[in-house]
Protein backbone atom coordinates (compact mmCIF):
# COMPACT_ATOMS: atom_id res chain seq x y z
CA UNK A 1 0.00 0.00 0.00
CA UNK A 2 0.95 3.51 -0.95
CA UNK A 3 2.62 6.17 1.73
CA UNK A 4 0.02 8.89 3.52
CA UNK A 5 1.96 11.07 5.38
CA UNK A 6 0.58 11.76 9.05
CA UNK A 7 1.97 12.91 12.44
CA UNK A 8 3.19 9.47 14.49
CA UNK A 9 3.68 10.35 17.94
CA UNK A 10 2.49 6.80 19.37
CA UNK A 11 3.70 3.70 18.25
CA UNK A 12 1.87 0.09 18.75
CA UNK A 13 4.56 -2.82 18.04
CA UNK A 14 2.70 -6.24 16.65
CA UNK A 15 -0.59 -4.48 18.88
CA UNK A 16 1.32 -3.29 21.99
CA UNK A 17 2.13 0.42 22.69
CA UNK A 18 5.99 0.34 23.34
CA UNK A 19 7.48 3.96 25.10
CA UNK A 20 10.23 4.29 22.08
CA UNK A 21 10.76 2.79 18.76
CA UNK A 22 12.92 4.30 15.87
CA UNK A 23 12.49 5.38 12.79
CA UNK A 24 12.58 2.53 10.61
CA UNK A 25 11.76 -1.10 12.29
CA UNK A 26 14.68 -2.85 13.42
CA UNK A 27 14.29 -5.44 11.15
CA UNK A 28 15.23 -3.22 8.08
CA UNK A 29 19.12 -3.18 9.22
CA UNK A 30 19.19 -6.72 8.92
CA UNK A 31 16.93 -7.15 5.44
CA UNK A 32 18.23 -6.57 1.82
CA UNK A 33 16.08 -4.55 -0.91
CA UNK A 34 14.22 -7.04 -3.17
CA UNK A 35 12.06 -6.28 -6.47
CA UNK A 36 8.34 -5.17 -5.84
CA UNK A 37 5.90 -7.36 -8.08
CA UNK A 38 3.71 -5.02 -10.43
CA UNK A 39 0.04 -5.98 -11.53
CA UNK A 40 -0.28 -8.65 -13.91
CA UNK A 41 2.77 -10.82 -12.70
CA UNK A 42 1.04 -14.43 -12.18
CA UNK A 43 1.75 -14.47 -8.22
CA UNK A 44 -0.28 -11.38 -7.57
CA UNK A 45 -3.54 -12.75 -9.20
CA UNK A 46 -3.93 -16.19 -6.76
CA UNK A 47 -4.77 -17.01 -3.59
CA UNK A 48 -0.90 -17.50 -1.92
CA UNK A 49 0.15 -20.65 -0.25
CA UNK A 50 -0.19 -20.51 3.94
CA UNK A 51 2.87 -20.07 5.47
CA UNK A 52 3.40 -23.88 7.01
CA UNK A 53 4.18 -24.70 10.42
CA UNK A 54 7.49 -25.57 9.59
CA UNK A 55 8.49 -22.33 9.06
CA UNK A 56 7.28 -20.66 11.90
CA UNK A 57 10.26 -19.55 14.20
CA UNK A 58 12.78 -20.31 11.48
CA UNK A 59 15.49 -18.24 9.91
CA UNK A 60 14.28 -18.17 6.20
CA UNK A 61 10.46 -16.63 7.58
CA UNK A 62 12.31 -14.03 9.74
CA UNK A 63 14.66 -13.40 6.49
CA UNK A 64 11.41 -12.68 4.78
CA UNK A 65 10.23 -9.97 7.05
CA UNK A 66 13.61 -8.54 7.05
CA UNK A 67 13.69 -8.54 3.66
CA UNK A 68 10.02 -6.82 2.97
CA UNK A 69 10.39 -4.27 5.93
CA UNK A 70 13.82 -2.95 4.43
CA UNK A 71 11.65 -3.31 0.76
CA UNK A 72 8.84 -1.71 1.78
CA UNK A 73 10.95 1.58 3.15
CA UNK A 74 12.82 1.83 -0.09
CA UNK A 75 9.39 1.88 -2.55
CA UNK A 76 8.22 4.34 0.18
CA UNK A 77 5.20 2.64 1.20
CA UNK A 78 3.35 1.68 4.41
CA UNK A 79 2.22 -2.26 3.87
CA UNK A 80 3.98 -5.09 1.58
CA UNK A 81 2.65 -8.42 0.93
CA UNK A 82 4.80 -11.86 0.20
CA UNK A 83 3.37 -12.08 -3.46
CA UNK A 84 4.89 -7.66 -4.02
CA UNK A 85 8.28 -9.14 -3.53
CA UNK A 86 7.40 -12.42 -5.43
CA UNK A 87 7.24 -14.80 -2.82
CA UNK A 88 4.51 -17.25 -2.21
CA UNK A 89 3.35 -16.96 1.04
CA UNK A 90 0.62 -15.64 2.82
CA UNK A 91 2.34 -12.81 4.81
CA UNK A 92 2.50 -9.44 4.94
CA UNK A 93 4.50 -6.00 6.52
CA UNK A 94 2.84 -2.76 7.71
CA UNK A 95 4.48 0.43 9.27
CA UNK A 96 1.36 2.70 9.26
CA UNK A 97 -0.16 5.29 10.96
CA UNK A 98 -3.85 5.41 11.62
CA UNK A 99 -6.60 8.65 11.88
CA UNK A 100 -5.90 9.69 15.15
CA UNK A 101 -1.42 9.83 14.31
CA UNK A 102 -0.88 6.27 15.79
CA UNK A 103 1.93 4.65 14.33
CA UNK A 104 1.29 0.59 13.66
CA UNK A 105 4.29 -1.42 12.84
CA UNK A 106 4.49 -5.32 12.79
CA UNK A 107 3.79 -8.73 10.49
CA UNK A 108 1.16 -11.15 10.49
CA UNK A 109 1.68 -14.40 8.85
CA UNK A 110 -1.97 -16.08 7.94
CA UNK A 111 -4.09 -13.51 8.15
CA UNK A 112 -7.63 -13.69 8.02
CA UNK A 113 -9.87 -10.67 7.89
CA UNK A 114 -12.92 -10.65 10.22
CA UNK A 115 -16.00 -10.21 8.65
CA UNK A 116 -17.54 -6.91 8.20
CA UNK A 117 -19.98 -5.54 10.83
CA UNK A 118 -23.12 -4.50 8.59
CA UNK A 119 -23.56 -1.49 10.91
CA UNK A 120 -19.89 -0.14 10.36
CA UNK A 121 -19.52 2.39 7.79
CA UNK A 122 -17.90 2.13 4.46
CA UNK A 123 -15.57 4.89 3.81
CA UNK A 124 -14.25 6.25 0.61
CA UNK A 125 -10.96 7.47 0.01
CA UNK A 126 -7.93 7.31 -1.88
CA UNK A 127 -5.40 4.80 -2.16
CA UNK A 128 -2.63 3.22 -3.86
CA UNK A 129 -0.26 -0.13 -4.20
CA UNK A 130 3.06 -0.50 -4.52
CA UNK A 131 2.64 -2.81 -7.35
CA UNK A 132 0.56 -0.59 -9.38
CA UNK A 133 3.27 1.99 -9.01
CA UNK A 134 1.98 5.80 -9.25
CA UNK A 135 -1.53 6.44 -9.38
CA UNK A 136 -4.37 6.61 -6.61
CA UNK A 137 -7.80 6.19 -6.99
CA UNK A 138 -10.92 6.05 -5.04
CA UNK A 139 -12.34 3.37 -3.50
CA UNK A 140 -14.86 2.26 -0.82
CA UNK A 141 -12.98 0.08 2.42
CA UNK A 142 -15.13 -0.96 5.82
CA UNK A 143 -13.90 2.06 8.66
CA UNK A 144 -12.67 -0.74 10.80
CA UNK A 145 -11.02 -3.77 10.47
CA UNK A 146 -9.26 -6.98 13.03
CA UNK A 147 -6.95 -8.86 11.06
CA UNK A 148 -6.43 -12.21 13.36
CA UNK A 149 -2.84 -14.44 12.51
CA UNK A 150 0.38 -15.46 13.55
CA UNK A 151 3.61 -13.97 14.30
CA UNK A 152 6.66 -15.37 12.48
CA UNK A 153 7.22 -17.72 15.96
CA UNK A 154 3.84 -18.71 15.64
CA UNK A 155 2.36 -16.54 18.27
CA UNK A 156 -1.17 -15.45 17.92
CA UNK A 157 -1.82 -11.74 16.32
CA UNK A 158 -5.05 -9.86 16.38
CA UNK A 159 -4.65 -6.65 15.15
CA UNK A 160 -7.41 -4.24 15.30
CA UNK A 161 -7.63 -0.54 13.68
CA UNK A 162 -9.54 2.21 12.04
CA UNK A 163 -9.50 4.35 9.23
CA UNK A 164 -6.22 4.38 7.30
CA UNK A 165 -4.95 1.78 9.42
CA UNK A 166 -8.00 -0.53 8.27
CA UNK A 167 -7.83 0.28 5.22
CA UNK A 168 -4.20 -0.74 5.42
CA UNK A 169 -5.51 -3.86 7.38
CA UNK A 170 -7.40 -4.70 4.47
CA UNK A 171 -5.55 -4.10 1.54
CA UNK A 172 -2.49 -6.38 2.68
CA UNK A 173 -4.87 -9.32 3.16
CA UNK A 174 -6.71 -9.04 0.04
CA UNK A 175 -2.72 -9.11 -1.45
CA UNK A 176 -2.88 -12.69 0.21
CA UNK A 177 -5.43 -13.62 -1.24
CA UNK A 178 -4.60 -12.73 -5.02
CA UNK A 179 -6.64 -9.71 -4.99
CA UNK A 180 -5.42 -6.20 -5.71
CA UNK A 181 -7.35 -3.00 -5.03
CA UNK A 182 -7.86 -2.25 -8.64
CA UNK A 183 -9.46 -5.57 -8.92
CA UNK A 184 -12.45 -4.14 -6.66
CA UNK A 185 -13.11 -0.96 -9.33
CA UNK A 186 -15.12 -0.47 -12.24
CA UNK A 187 -14.09 -1.86 -15.62
CA UNK A 188 -13.38 2.15 -16.70
CA UNK A 189 -12.02 3.45 -13.52
CA UNK A 190 -9.18 0.22 -13.43
CA UNK A 191 -8.46 1.20 -17.20
CA UNK A 192 -7.67 4.65 -16.37
CA UNK A 193 -5.53 3.83 -13.41
CA UNK A 194 -3.94 1.26 -15.31
CA UNK A 195 -3.27 4.21 -18.10
CA UNK A 196 -1.90 6.65 -15.58
CA UNK A 197 0.57 3.63 -14.17
CA UNK A 198 2.28 3.04 -17.29
CA UNK A 199 2.80 6.65 -17.44
CA UNK A 200 4.14 7.17 -14.19
CA UNK A 201 6.28 3.74 -13.80
CA UNK A 202 9.49 4.59 -14.72
CA UNK A 203 9.48 7.63 -12.44
CA UNK A 204 8.53 5.96 -9.60
CA UNK A 205 11.16 2.88 -10.44
CA UNK A 206 13.37 5.70 -10.05
CA UNK A 207 12.98 7.12 -6.89
CA UNK A 208 12.90 3.92 -5.28
CA UNK A 209 16.17 2.93 -6.67
CA UNK A 210 16.83 6.54 -5.32
CA UNK A 211 15.71 5.27 -2.18
CA UNK A 212 17.40 1.94 -1.63
CA UNK A 213 20.36 3.82 -2.04
CA UNK A 214 19.68 6.57 0.33
CA UNK A 215 18.82 3.27 3.16
CA UNK A 216 21.55 1.82 2.21
CA UNK A 217 23.54 4.50 3.66
CA UNK A 218 21.58 4.88 6.49
CA UNK A 219 21.45 1.76 7.54
CA UNK A 220 25.49 1.22 7.36
CA UNK A 221 25.94 4.40 9.60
Amino acid sequence: MSEQSMPVPVTVVQGREVSDFPELAPEAARGRVLRVTVTGEEVLHRVNADVPESMLGGAELAQLIDDMFVTMYAAEGVGLAGNQVGVDLRVFVYDCPDDEGVRHVGHVVNPVLDERDLDDAVVVENEGCLSVPGPHAELGRAEHATVRGLDKDGNEVVLSGSGYFARCLQHETDHTFGKLYIDRLSARERKRVLKKMNEMADSVFARREERAQELERELAG
